[in-house]
């Protein structure tokens, strides 16, 4: 059985710090991309983040570029999303996700391709 779980949302002030994890089992972590998205109320899904679990390769959109830095253990089977200078546009629901990718992060794109899902995480940041 495929999961994803992901922790560390919670309520910070602007200027703040987060540190997002997401666990996965139930498939091979080297064959998949694995990252963020993220949905604001009446906001579409944004991709946030992602990193290959081939090739360790990462990507990041413009919004998080600078503040947030993906990282992974591949022996523990955990991507990590530290978030830092933390700013109110940036509350959201996060969802850990992950796409078969066995070569870099080519598959992983818009949400309609993601193979799996986590459930969401909150994160609040106030001003």
């Amino acid at each position: 059985e495929v999961q994803l779980q992901a922790s560390g949302g919670g309520l910070v002030q602007a200027g703040g710090s987060l540190r997002l994890s997401c666990v996965v089992s139930g498939f091979t972590f080297d064959d998949y991309a694995i990252g963020w998205f993220r949905q604001a109320p009446g906001k579409e899904r944004e991709r946030v983040s992602a990193i290959s679990g081939s090739d360790g390769s990462t990507s990041y959109s413009d919004s998080v570029k600078g503040r947030f830095t993906i990282s992974s253990d591949n022996v523990k089977n955990t991507v990590f999303l530290q978030m830092n200078s933390l700013q109110p546009e940036d509350t959201a629901v996060y969802y850990c996700a992950a796409v078969f990718s066995p070569i870099g992060l080519a598959g992983f794109r818009v949400y309609a391709d993601m193979d799996y899902w986590g459930k969401g995480t909150q994160v609040t940041v106030s001003s």
